[in-house]
């Protein structure tokens, strides 16, 4: 592999393939300015540098990353949600991010299901028609542009097994040379990392992406490309902003994004709160709202 070094401040040479300790506080410190100097298409991320950031979840050590990192914000849309049933890939989204910045650079088609109709479902939330998708091209007609495209980067996906696992059986329907594209990119699962931020709240895309304040997007419809545009915006946020913590959340749907484990029988152990225990429950409550700001329903 090649060896990529940049000059800092200092006269500091840092060897980005062979990162220790020490070193890697002097990068966080001199920021990203001579960083985003580089030829980014030079630079290739060893897997060891990956999987440090990785287990670090250090969101200083991952601007360094994103400096040289290609990433993908990726989103499909389907006729269903299962492929082992007939389901097939309608809709692909794509949006480039380099250095925590959107480049502008975009991939979007549709595809034709090859006679798989859309599901009640889908088309309620998608918007799109099987009339719509007869004349658009098959996944093995765009498969090689789209290939090209994401090839090396880091995919980003909200619910990433979903995405995947439709995009592999496409893949293995027209017995393609790639049999799974975590082959040939990364993946960062945004649920993933949204449930350890969150946990116990909903953490659809669109609860996290309103959560985070994410705004400016016509919501009426699901697309890939839109979702797309809407999750590099909530990834940025949520590996390098500030957000509210909202406890009026509650987790109670079940969608694509997230599956709420069922139990079949919860024993339930009765008390008698006393009037002591009311009053300061309801001073905890009170103090809560003044906190966040909102209504607190307990």
């Amino acid at each position: 592999q090649e060896r990529i070094k940049s000059r800092f401040s200092g006269g500091l040479v840092v060897d980005i393939q062979k990162p220790d300790l020490e070193l890697r506080k002097k990068i966080i410190e001199n920021k990203t300015e001579e960083l985003n100097k580089l030829n980014l298409d030079q630079v290739k991320i060893t897997k060891e540098l990956r999987d440090f950031i990785s287990s670090e979840v250090s969101n200083s050590v991952r601007e360094l990353l994103g400096a040289f990192n290609r990433l993908i914000s990726f989103d499909t849309e389907t006729t269903g949600l299962d492929f082992n049933k007939g389901d097939r890939v309608v809709e692909i989204g794509a949006v480039e991010i380099i250095g925590r910045n959107k480049t502008g650079e975009l991939y979007q088609t549709y595809l034709n299901p090859d006679g798989k109709e859309m599901s009640e479902g889908a088309a309620e939330i998608t918007n799109i028609t099987n009339e719509q998708l007869k004349d658009a091209p098959k996944f093995k007609e765009v498969v090689d542009e789209f290939i090209k495209f994401v090839k090396g980067a880091e995919l980003v996906i909200h619910n990433a097994e979903f995405d995947i696992g439709f995009i592999n059986h496409e893949l293995k329907l027209i017995d393609h040379e790639v049999k799974d594209i975590r082959d040939i990119c990364s993946v960062f699962d945004t649920l993933t990392h949204a449930r350890k931020a969150f946990p116990g709240q909903r953490n659809n895309l669109n609860a996290l992406s309103m959560r985070l304040g994410i705004s400016g997007y016509d919501r009426t419809y699901h697309g890939a490309l839109l979702d797309a545009q809407i999750l590099a915006d909530t990834y940025l946020n949520l590996t390098g902003g500030q957000v509210t913590f909202d406890l009026s959340e509650a987790q109670i749907t079940e969608t694509k994004e997230e599956k709420i484990d069922q139990v079949e029988e919860v024993n339930f152990s009765r008390f008698s709160a006393s009037e002591e225990d009311v009053s300061e429950h309801n001073k905890f409550l009170e103090a809560l709202r003044k906190k966040t700001n909102k209504e607190i329903i307990w």
